[in-house]
């Protein structure tokens, strides 16, 4: 399995490249995308951020999606890509290969402010599965020992970092599993009976609700635009939520289906990323300045009303908006890592 890694990850760098040097300096800019927001459902919303930065810059934004995190962490560290909208332990890999790479800003939570800039990390099983997860009135998460569990990706925040973290502080304090670590859940055998990667949040949602796994981690947002509320409260355990009619691929042939969330964890909020050795500083003022401006705070192809019909990257509810960060705001995502 090791050398099908080592494999797969030369494979990665020979399709990023290796060199610095994509810049804006023959006016375009090249905006590298997660797997998560790769899918025909979301090009609107790409594009609207695309504009965004043209009306900023003058110059030409070129997309570049995605099938795998460590593609567009690549990318971007080596400067074939310029800006990127990743999850925090992909930037932080990021900036780990390339200080160059920092970000810039966050969406806001409702306050407008980072405040509350957070999302949520679920553990889900099947609806009809949950009682196995339940002692009295409660879920827990004891008895995910010996099931088939996917995650998205070993470089995902919310999909594999906190979830993986969570397990294990607290399995560290049950008799006989003091000794766990999160390399004993990267794979089937040793405390899951099976492991499997989705590739990404929808991804790995999808392996749960076609029965591929018994237990799975994905985030909230990343799945929004293809779920709706059955019962309970939002982001709360025992929530139900129900996979919508009209809902798109990868979810499209699985409409109705059912899960509930287990486990909830708050997770600080994705960041935009740029590589500062290839945008001028010029344009990196002037892309941070349109962001965090009222009118891309009120720009519903980006931030969609909540009662809209419409998908897209983030939704407004009340002050939502882009939040300057520095890199010192993701050293709690890093402290996971350690």
């Amino acid at each position: 399995m090791k050398k099908f890694f080592a494999i797969g990850f030369i494979l990665t760098l020979l399709l990023v490249g290796c060199s610095q040097g994509t810049s804006g300096d023959d006016g375009t800019l090249t905006f590298v995308w997660y797997p998560n927001e790769s899918g025909a459902d979301l090009k609107d919303a790409r594009e609207a951020i695309g504009k965004v930065i043209e009306d900023a810059t003058g110059k030409t934004v070129e997309h570049q999606t995605t099938t795998d995190y460590n593609i567009a962490i690549e990318s971007l560290a080596n400067g074939s890509a310029d800006l990127a909208f990743m999850g925090a332990q992909g930037f932080v890999e990021a900036h780990n290969k390339n200080e160059d790479v920092l970000p810039f800003v966050v969406p806001s939570g409702a306050s407008g402010t980072l405040d509350d800039a957070v999302y949520y990390s679920w553990l889900s099983v099947k609806k009809g599965n949950e009682d196995a997860y339940k002692e009295d009135d409660s879920y827990s998460i004891d008895n995910i020992v010996d099931k088939s569990f996917s995650f998205v990706s070993n470089s995902s925040t919310s999909g594999f970092v906190v979830p993986s973290t969570g397990i294990v502080d607290y399995f560290s304090q049950v008799s006989g599993y003091e000794d766990i670590t999160a390399d004993d859940l990267i794979e089937g055998g040793h405390f899951f009976s099976e492991v499997l990667y989705g590739g990404s949040h929808q991804g790995s949602a999808v392996n749960l609700l076609t029965d591929a796994v018994d237990v799975a981690a994905f985030c909230d947002s990343c799945v929004d635009n293809y779920i709706e509320l059955a019962e309970g409260e939002v982001n709360t355990p025992g929530a139900v939520y129900r996979v919508r009619d009209d809902a798109a691929e990868p979810f499209n042939t699985i409409p109705g289906e059912e899960f509930v969330i287990i486990s909830v964890t708050p997770v600080l909020n994705a960041p935009f990323a740029v590589n500062t050795a290839t945008v001028s500083d010029e344009d990196q003022q002037a892309i941070l300045d349109a962001f965090t401006s009222d009118e891309v705070a009120n720009n519903e192809d980006i931030f969609v009303p909540a009662d809209s019909e419409k998908g897209g990257l983030f939704s407004k509810s009340a002050e939502e908006r882009f939040v300057q960060v520095d890199n010192d705001w993701f050293n709690p995502i890093r402290e996971l890592s350690n």
